[in-house]
């Protein structure tokens, strides 16, 4: 008996399974997670047994129970699943894998139950449907739709079949994620000799020298070395944006695109069989091919997203053309010895030198104004402006999982607290994974009321992977590192300033994928805003602003290199769009065959033939975006005619820029999951979405004679 005893005690004091404001972040360890998600899971199946035999087609009988039960779930594995990717171990790696297929079971069992199904049908043809709230309605329709794509129309072998690809879906995605920062960890390249590196910026030498120490040579400095080149973010860009050692640019170049390609962390082998079971999956579900499962949930049909994609691509080619052609002329003028036979690695180098020629801006030379928390009290200022909001420090009310991790509390313009918001803002290559992403702690809801009165507040957490502070410096950013962190306040603000209280589409919930990256791409505009910009760019040392100079050679280099970087995104959205609706897996065509093809009419210098780059295409094998990357440009057109309502009402005219935020808080930010994206859009800007401002911000549209 006894020790079955200590079991339900360690139960009892499973921090995961613990009744929180905050999630106890700190204390949480891998040894947590089998026996504290297996028991949450053997509660939840008997709280979904229960609302099985009781469901009736109403909102108390129906949608709270079912909201209590998911809520419960992606709170809890979302805390698990947020310690992998920022403080990623074996073992919490090993337990996670573990369980995973418990918990995917369990989802499933949710998605594709008859009585739960039936109950949301019944609730559509009631005749009470009418008088629903629009946000009630879209959770039905939703909830059907959903239950439809999980499988619950399939007979009993194919349902069987169904699941079995959902659990080797989600089990690859895993495995493919962690071939890729396994790879990613394994490049190290010492290098003793400083004409090697010759080039590299201040900032990014102290990162390599302090790499270095982390890996047993403590007495590395950046002055002297020894340095450890990684392909980690930082250190990877500038190698190829600074490093005058051309052999070094191609050596991690070429590193950078092989990534996980091969030996046992080969992701080839995964990406074809992820490929396959996604065909499988339409196949039963009906669909011709997987992208049009993808679709089946967003704003866009496939046709239209290839549609949106070559109007991209013929306003960018001319553009990209010229690019190269340029790069080609400066780098001969400055006596490369490349300059007739630019390759990949080449490219980044003498695109830095020649904006920095161009507009004698240096990125580097820029860092010292863009101090994170000069960044920080400038982008709260903006969300006060724009929304009517405070953000105030909150350190040491919830618990974090690195001590450089940031709390926020978030008040409305009364004072009241309305949401809360973590940032994580370093990179830590050994156990962090790269990019930048925000997600929900918890969305607010009425059901999930701590206190019985008011909806539970939103949480957030916004993760960056910027260079950490070194010695007596603070953190400083390059200017891409600042548009990045508005970029990711965009989306904790959808998430924290959400007006629906209805859980299952509050904040980012319930959103189309297509439409989430709005506010998040709308946000980044503001970094070019003059008074926005020279409130957060001030000196470290001295104090000062920006030089006024400085500012117009910035906005003039926005759309530097505009096409090719267009190009480059579309090459992305246009690979993952034709491996979702053409590719025949163990076809006469590899992946890689496709993404040359693709290439052609998307890159005006073709990869190289051994290019591997897909074996690192998080995004699409192991994040939400199959099917989905061209999500970024969709948006991308939204966000930019979004921001034009600002310009159209003059960027300098703070009364109306007010009125005008406060429309954008009301529609795009306030409203969820609860209104179709297509109709708040409108809602906000009394029309339909154009592609004209973007292309105008980039600098591509055909300048009339």
């Amino acid at each position: 008996m006894a020790s079955s005893a200590s079991v339900d005690d360690n139960i009892e004091s499973n921090p995961l399974l613990q009744d929180f404001d905050f999630p106890p972040f700190d204390v949480v360890e891998a040894k947590h997670v089998r026996p504290g998600i297996r028991a949450l899971l053997k509660k939840l199946e008997s709280d979904l047994d229960e609302l099985e035999k009781t469901v009736e087609p109403s909102w108390p009988k129906l949608v709270e129970p079912l909201e209590k039960i998911v809520d419960r779930l992606t709170v809890v594995w979302g805390i698990v699943n947020h310690l992998k990717a920022v403080k990623d171990t074996a073992e919490l790696r090993a337990a996670v894998e573990e369980v995973q297929p418990e918990k995917v079971k369990f989802q499933l069992r949710v998605g594709q139950s008859k009585p739960i199904y039936n109950a949301f049908k019944a609730i559509q043809e009631s005749p009470d449907w009418k008088s629903l709230s629009e946000a009630r309605k879209r959770i039905v329709e939703t909830q059907i739709k959903e239950a439809v794509l999980n499988g619950v129309s399939l007979e009993d072998d194919k349902r069987e079949q169904f699941n079995k690809i959902e659990q080797e879906l989600e089990r690859l995605s895993h495995k493919f994620s962690e071939n890729v920062l396994d790879a990613t960890k394994k490049f190290e390249k010492l290098i003793t000799d400083k004409k090697e590196i010759e080039g590299l910026p201040a900032t990014s030498l102290g990162l390599a020298a302090q790499t270095a120490v982390s890996k047993g040579h403590e007495n590395a400095t950046a002055e002297n070395g020894p340095w450890m080149i990684t392909l980690d973010a930082p250190c990877l860009f500038a190698v190829m944006q600074h490093a005058r050692n051309r052999a070094l640019r191609e050596e991690v170049y070429r590193a950078n695109i092989t990534r996980a390609s091969s030996g046992d962390l080969d992701n080839t082998p995964i990406i074809n069989q992820i490929l396959k079971l996604r065909m499988e999956k339409a196949r039963l579900l009906n669909y011709n091919n997987y992208a049009e499962v993808s679709m089946a949930t967003k704003m866009a049909t496939v046709d239209k997203a290839e549609e949106l994609l070559e109007k991209l691509r013929s306003a960018s080619w001319n553009a990209a053309v010229q690019d190269i052609e340029d790069l080609k002329s400066y780098s001969k003028s400055q006596g490369a010895l490349e300059a007739d036979n630019l390759s990949h690695w080449d490219i980044n180098f003498w695109s830095e030198r020649l904006r920095e020629s161009k507009y004698n801006i240096n990125e580097e030379e820029l860092r010292p104004y863009f101090s994170l928390s000069k960044v920080m009290d400038g982008l709260f200022k903006l969300a006060k402006t724009l929304f009517g909001i405070d953000i105030e420090p909150a350190d040491g009310l919830a618990p974090v999982w690195n001590k450089d991790v940031r709390f926020y509390c978030v008040k409305d313009s009364s004072g009241s607290p309305i949401a809360y918001f973590y940032f994580d803002p370093y990179s830590r290559p050994s156990e962090k994974r790269e990019g930048a992403w925000m997600d929900e702690v918890v969305s607010q809801s009425r059901v999930m009321s701590r206190n019985g009165t008011t909806p539970r507040l939103p949480i957030a957490h916004m993760v960056c992977n910027q260079t950490p502070p070194f010695g007596d410096k603070p953190s400083l950013m390059t200017f891409r590192e600042v548009e990045t962190v508005f970029h990711e306040f965009g989306h904790a603000l959808q998430h924290m300033l959400t007006k629906q209280d209805e859980g299952l589409v509050a904040g980012i919930r319930g959103i189309e994928w297509d439409a989430v990256e709005l506010p998040s791409q709308f946000m980044e505009n503001w970094c070019y805003h003059r008074d926005t910009l020279m409130s957060i760019a001030k000196h470290y040392e001295t104090g000062e602003s920006l030089p006024e100079e400085v500012y117009l050679k910035l906005l003039a280099a926005r759309t530097f290199r505009a096409g090719s970087l267009s190009l480059r995104q579309l090459r992305f959205a246009s690979v993952d769009l034709e491996l979702h609706t053409k590719y025949i897996p163990d076809g006469s065509e590899s992946v890689f065959d496709v993404d040359q093809r693709v290439s052609r009419k998307t890159q005006v210098i073709p990869p190289l033939p051994e290019d591997r780059f897909l074996c690192g295409f998080n995004h699409i094998f192991a994040g939400g975006y199959a099917a989905g990357y061209y999500s970024y440009k969709w948006a991308e057109v939204l966000s930019a005619d979004a921001f034009s309502a600002f310009e159209d009402v003059g960027l300098d005219n703070t009364k109306a820029v007010k009125e005008t935020g406060h429309k954008f808080r009301e529609t795009i930010l306030a409203l969820g999951g609860g209104k179709a994206p297509s109709e708040v859009f409108v809602e906000f800007r009394g029309r339909e979405p154009s592609p004209e401002a973007l292309l105008r911000h980039n600098g591509l549209l055909p300048v009339a004679a």
